[in-house]
C-alpha cells in the first residue's frame, strides 16, 4: 500500500510536470507563429522600402539629367557673354546663373541696363520652353554700406535688384510669374573676400537659380 501510494504521488507529480511542459510548448508555439508573422511583415517592409529607394534613385537621376540639360541650354544661349560678366554652373542639383553688377546695373542702381536685358532675354527664351522648374532670383552686394535717397541699406538694394529682374522677365519676356521668387541676401553670402576691389566686384552680383520641381520626390518621401 505504501508503494502504491508513493507511485500515485509520482504519477501526480509527473502529470503536473507534463502539463507544465505542454503549456510551455503551447507558449513557444505561439511565440514561433508570432515571430514568423513579424518576420514576414519585416520582409514585406524591407521589400517596400527597397522599391521606394529604387524609385527615389530613378527620380533623382531624372532630376539630375534634367538639370544638366537645362544648364547646357542656358550656357549655349549665353555663350556670347564673357566669364567676367556671368557664369553658369551646377551646384546641389540646381543651375546657378551668376550675373555681375557690371552686366546688369549702374552702380548703386536697380534699373536694368540694355546689355543686362539682352542677357535676360536669352535666359527667358530658355525658361519659357522649360516646364516644371522653380526660378529663384537672389540679389547680392559687397560689404560697403549704402545709404541713398532710394536705398536705406544693402538689404534694400539687393532686394530691389532681384525684384527688378523679376519684373523684366515677367513684363518684357513673359516668364510665368508663379515660377518666380525674388529675394535679397545683402552682403551676407559672399563668394570672394570683401577686402579687395576684385573680391567686392565678384560679390556684387545677382543669381538666377533654376531648380527642377521635386513634387514626385516629395510624394515618395512622405511617410506611409
Amino acid at each position: 500500500n505504501d508503494r502504491i501510494s508513493r507511485l500515485k504521488d509520482s504519477i501526480a507529480t509527473l502529470e503536473g510536470t507534463a502539463k507544465e511542459l505542454n503549456n510551455k510548448i503551447n507558449v513557444l508555439r505561439d511565440e514561433k507563429e508570432n515571430t514568423k508573422r513579424q518576420l514576414k511583415s519585416t520582409n514585406d517592409q524591407i521589400t517596400a522600402q527597397r522599391q521606394r529607394l529604387e524609385q527615389l534613385q530613378a527620380l533623382l537621376d531624372q532630376q539630375q539629367e534634367a538639370a544638366e540639360a537645362l544648364r547646357r541650354k542656358i550656357a549655349e544661349a549665353l555663350k556670347g557673354f564673357s566669364s567676367s560678366e556671368l557664369t553658369v554652373k551646377m551646384k546641389n542639383g540646381k543651375v546657378y546663373i551668376s550675373m555681375q553688377e557690371s552686366l546688369l546695373f549702374p552702380s548703386g542702381s536697380a534699373v536694368v541696363n540694355p546689355k543686362g536685358k539682352d542677357a535676360l532675354s536669352k535666359v527667358a527664351g530658355v525658361l519659357n520652353t522649360s516646364a516644371d522648374i522653380n526660378i529663384n532670383i537672389e540679389g547680392h552686394t559687397d560689404s560697403i554700406p549704402i545709404h541713398t535717397a532710394k536705398f536705406a541699406d544693402n538689404w534694400e538694394l539687393s532686394t530691389a535688384r532681384a525684384t527688378s529682374i523679376a519684373h523684366v522677365l515677367i513684363d518684357e519676356y513673359r516668364v510665368t510669374p508663379a515660377k518666380l521668387v525674388a529675394s535679397g541676401r545683402s552682403e551676407y553670402d559672399p563668394i570672394a573676400p570683401n577686402s579687395t576691389p576684385e573680391g567686392r566686384g565678384q560679390n556684387r552680383r545677382t543669381e538666377i537659380i533654376l531648380e527642377p520641381k521635386l513634387d514626385e520626390l516629395m510624394k515618395l518621401m512622405e511617410p506611409k
